[in-house]
């Protein structure tokens, strides 16, 4: 058995899926819990509140004494001295999307223009805060009062609104050096409150911009001072904007294994110790992933590990969804991304009929 590995955060499946993949002894402090997590976790404890999420990494370091700790989404700024990634004082500039604006600016690098208050349309994002679903487009005072008194009067941003297509690049850097592993489509939600939320990807995105793409993601990655994996996400439109900087492992953490055979985690952690991969991977075909959500409150009732492994992130008989949030991920595959998106929608009518038609996305 290879090293004894911690993986923290609200959402860790992928990235302990990963690790065991590379032969790693995995333990989990997640939200979720999900019946998958438990394929590859030897253990894991579960968090509801994110003020609960350090006391509960303490705590199973304490019972399994973990060789390094790996942090996810919500966990960045944990204060381990096992931590195997980057700093929380590195990454505290990343987790605000003002000061990431200015990261973007003092390089050079293309952003959506911030808007002086009274300024509409805008594209109006909490500082704080990852997936999107509380990014909002409003378009007078009014609908911002009213973005305010839904989501709390909490640090916001209000940026110009560019069209294109959401992107996002995977890289790996040792701090001072980054090398692209792969560029990945960003799917949005594209209807109701939550339209600009994440809800899956495709790798690998080609088009136009694509050499743009990877030099722009290394040389920021190389700047950013991160250590490991990390991930730019971009739009590209008229021209290329940068948009945020994940210092962590990245959602689309499934789709960058599936399309290129590499296992990220082993790359991390070569990362972390000063190794960056030769050259960049290659893409082997083209992988999908579509998170599915629920259309209405339901309990699931049916097993839906039976349909493992074109499934992930699936939930345990008797748990309880409310309309609107993510129940499971699916995914398809192929030599082209037409193969992979008909194989993708034929594997998400299959969990449709497990479920009833309760699901959308």
């Amino acid at each position: 058995m290879g090293i004894k590995v911690l993986v923290a955060g609200f959402a860790t499946r992928h990235v302990v899926q990963s690790a065991y993949a590379a032969g790693c002894e995995v333990y989990a402090v997640d939200h979720f819990c999900d019946r998958d997590l438990s394929f590859y976790a030897r253990a894991s404890m579960r968090f509801d509140e994110l003020d609960e999420l350090f006391p509960a990494v303490a705590e199973m370091s304490g019972l399994h004494a973990p060789d390094i700790v790996i942090a996810t989404s919500g966990a960045e700024l944990l204060p381990s001295r096992d931590l195997c990634g980057t700093p929380p004082e590195k990454v505290q500039r990343f987790l605000d999307k003002l000061t990431t604006h200015q990261f973007f600016d003092e390089l050079g690098i293309p952003a959506p223009r911030l808007l002086s208050p009274g300024t509409f349309p805008a594209m109006l994002k909490p500082r704080c805060g990852s997936g999107g679903w509380r990014n909002r487009v409003v378009g007078s005072s009014a609908e911002q009062e009213a973005w305010f008194a839904e989501f709390g009067e909490i640090p916001a941003i209000a940026e110009e609104v560019v069209a294109g297509t959401p992107c996002s690049v995977c890289c790996v850097a040792d701090g001072a050096r980054a090398i692209a592993i792969a560029p990945n489509l960003q799917e949005l939600r594209g209807a109701g409150d939550a339209r600009y939320g994440f809800c899956g990807s495709v790798t690998p995105f080609l088009d136009t911009c694509h050499e743009e793409l990877i030099r722009s993601a290394e040389r920021i990655a190389a700047a950013s001072g991160c250590v490991g994996t990390l991930g730019i996400d971009f739009i590209s439109g008229d021209k290329l904007y940068a948009i945020e900087i994940n210092p962590r492992f990245q959602a689309t953490l499934d789709t960058v294994e599936m399309a290129t055979g590499i296992n990220l985690f082993s790359i991390h952690l070569a990362a972390c110790r000063g190794c960056l991969p030769l050259r960049r991977p290659a893409s082997r075909q083209v992988a999908a992933r579509r998170i599915l959500f629920a259309g209405r409150d339901f309990t699931v009732h049916a097993d839906l590990s039976r349909l493992w492994p074109v499934v992930s992130d699936i939930p345990w008989p008797g748990t309880v969804f409310e309309e609107g949030q993510a129940v499971i991920s699916v995914y398809g595959w192929g030599a082209t991304g037409e193969d992979a998106n008909d194989l993708l929608h034929k594997h998400i009518r299959t969990v449709r009929q497990y479920m009833g038609g309760r699901l959308y996305g």
